[in-house]
């Protein structure tokens, strides 16, 4: 189950000092990732409806084909099967409940990212912090866009009050330079909604 939280930067604000929230006792150096991820969907956008995304991600440590369920509870299940050049079987049977027509090409998403791990007093990750440059094009429309935005998705050492943590987040992050994100995810951002 992935829950996170995004939100809008301009290019080079410059991250946030996250130990003021209570829960993070110390911040991990950045990590630089290039993720390259073709997004696919049937002509007539019937994962999109459903609020699902299929993609093939190369780059960072979990590469591969990624399924992300509809939004529920404030979260989206993922689950990724090894990169391979064709759709995995296993994938193509997780979305029949949505769709069995064939995929094809919808948005191509290039995302320059550095990573930060969030870590209590004991080392644990409560969160992982992304900073985010991304290139997207709309394969449909041929209209490319770029932004820039932050998220923040919880990790193991899940705090026991989420809600208080992402109020926490929210605080430090508008003090920041961080606006509320204009879309609720980069796909559908991608594709301008």
């Amino acid at each position: 189950m992935e829950i996170e939280k995004k939100f809008d930067v301009h290019e080079g604000t410059p991250v946030p000092d996250w130990t003021q929230l209570s829960a993070v006792a110390r911040v991990s150096a950045g990590e630089d990732r290039h993720l390259d991820a073709a997004y696919l969907d049937t002509a007539d956008l019937a994962l999109a409806h459903a609020g699902v995304a299929v993609r093939r991600r190369t780059g960072g440590p979990d590469e591969g084909w990624h399924i992300k369920g509809p939004l529920i509870h404030g979260g989206r299940v993922e689950l990724v099967w090894p990169l391979a050049e064709d759709v995995p079987d296993g994938l193509r049977e997780e979305i029949a409940e949505w769709t069995t027509d064939p995929l094809e090409p919808l948005a191509r998403i290039v995302n320059d990212r550095t990573v930060y791990e969030l870590l209590d007093a004991d080392g644990r990750t409560v969160a992982e912090f992304v900073d985010d440059r991304v290139r997207a094009s709309d394969l449909r429309e041929g209209i490319d866009r770029e932004w820039c935005e932050w998220e923040i998705e919880l990790g193991p050492a899940v705090p026991d009050d989420i809600e208080g943590f992402f109020a926490e987040v929210e605080r430090v992050a508008l003090a920041s330079g961080a606006r509320p994100a204009s879309s609720a995810s980069k796909l559908a951002r991608a594709l301008g909604q």
